[in-house]
């Protein structure tokens, strides 16, 4: 396997170079909410896929700056499709709202889960309120959807295909009841699952779910297909979730590349439901939307969807990242712990980060895929640390935690640049339902 492991030190000379090149591409941001900022981002126009991704889940600048790309693809290019890194069940209930397809049937609030603020905050409220605006007006069939791609909804997926089927075929209900008993008693830990599976000798669910599936992808058994589609996007996300919560037990490698084959095997789904010509903007963390070989995870066996996306769309797919130096952060010490503001530290010397931070341009978009600018993408074909920071933020171990190498040349096609950054700010989670209808976004 090819080695990228260089001296950072050397990889970074002369930085007084690269810091040039930086001052001379950089594109300075002008106002979120101006015709100028929008026309930055008209070169994607001709995208087939534009994924936009962020060096944190808990950061407002990143949020707000994605919204606004999204929103100027949407208005101007005729994006028709906004996939996040969230789950389907989850994406559907505020897809049904933006869309205007009548209430959801789901009895959970949309991303209600640990970490809900990385999905149910102010900023994406915001973006969901414009993206209802923007659809009334539209024929149903030209309405953006608003889709999720995760794989981590295993009891809500369940719940929504037996609840699709309980509405259709009360014979198909009840032998999808017997093929998801077999992960019924996991349902709420599905991690013990795939360790007795793996470890334990427990019998595989596997045959009996990938039988579901394929029940519904043979059946027509509704006039609706929006339904149908959603109920077998569900089915898809059991059958993925079954084998991610076994592959976890045979290595880190496995199970991430399951995830992100899922994820992007949505988006291929997606796209084809839409119809020729659909284009599609993904929101997911740099470390999904990266091509994954120009970067430590690939270097170690993984991939995602941003290497997935180049591979099946070639120049078709941009792969746009963002990043900052400094700021405040929402986030956790440990999963599923409680979340906090926390103050995210200057980046370390050897960083992609600190050549940004000394060019010295506050807020820009740097693009290097032109021709006229290969001097750029030659001086970014080194590897330097990048910095990621999930759900979870620890200062303390911040190197060894959050830090890893990339080519960024090749990561990327473009980085939006935030020196300084804020926290999101977080929309509350009731502690149950009650019969009043979860009122988010619909009532904050």
């Amino acid at each position: 396997m090819k080695s990228h492991a260089k001296d950072p030190q050397a990889a970074r000379q002369p930085g007084t170079a690269l810091q040039a090149l930086l001052r001379r591409y950089a594109e300075p941001l002008p106002a979120l909410e101006s015709a100028a900022f929008g026309e930055l981002f008209d070169r994607y126009a001709d995208a087939r896929v534009v994924l936009i991704g962020e060096a944190s889940h808990g950061t407002r600048e990143f949020y707000r700056t994605r919204a606004a790309i999204s929103q100027r693809l949407i208005t101007h290019h005729g994006f028709g499709i906004v996939a996040i890194e969230a789950d389907w069940p989850d994406a559907g209930h505020i897809d049904r709202h933006v869309r205007d397809l009548g209430p959801s049937t789901a009895g959970q609030q949309a991303f209600s889960r640990f970490p809900s603020w990385m999905w149910r905050n102010v900023e994406v409220c915001d973006f969901i309120r414009w993206l209802h605006r923007h659809n009334r007006p539209l024929p149903a069939e030209q309405r953006v959807e608003f889709r999720g791609l995760d794989v981590y909804s295993l009891r809500n997926s369940i719940s929504e295909v037996l609840a699709y089927l309980d509405r259709t075929d009360a014979r198909l209900a009840h032998e999808a009841r017997h093929r998801y008993g077999c992960l019924t008693p996991w349902q709420d830990d599905p991690a013990l699952y795939g360790h007795f599976v793996e470890r334990g000798h427990e019998a595989s669910c596997e045959e009996a779910v990938v039988q579901q599936l394929n029940t519904l992808l043979s059946e027509r058994l509704a006039s609706n297909p929006e339904a149908l589609f959603s109920a077998t996007q569900n089915a898809r996300v059991v059958r993925s979730a079954e084998q991610y919560y076994r592959a976890m037990y045979r290595s880190s490698a496995a199970s991430w590349n399951l995830r992100d084959k899922h994820m992007f095997d949505t988006l291929q789904t997606l796209l084809a439901h839409r119809g020729a010509g659909a284009k599609a903007v993904v929101w997911a963390h740099n470390s999904h939307i990266g091509n994954a070989a120009a970067t430590d995870m690939g270097w170690r066996g993984e991939f995602n969807i941003g290497q997935l996306c180049r591979t099946a769309y070639g120049n078709a797919a941009v792969l746009i990242g963002m990043s900052t130096d400094r700021g405040q952060v929402v986030a956790a010490d440990n999963w599923d712990g409680d979340m906090g503001i926390k103050e995210v530290r200057p980046s370390l010397a050897d960083s992609w980060e600190q050549q940004f931070l000394q060019a010295g341009i506050p807020a820009s978009l740097t693009d290097w895929r032109a021709p006229e600018r290969e001097d750029l993408r030659q001086a970014l074909s080194e590897p330097l640390l990048e910095r990621a920071i999930g759900v979870i933020y620890r200062p303390a171990t911040e190197r060894q935690s959050h830090y890893f190498q990339a080519v960024l040349g090749e990561q990327f096609d473009a980085l939006v640049w935030h020196e300084t950054t804020g926290a999101v700010t977080p929309l509350p989670v009731a502690s149950g339902l009650s019969h009043e209808e979860d009122t988010f976004p619909f009532g904050v």
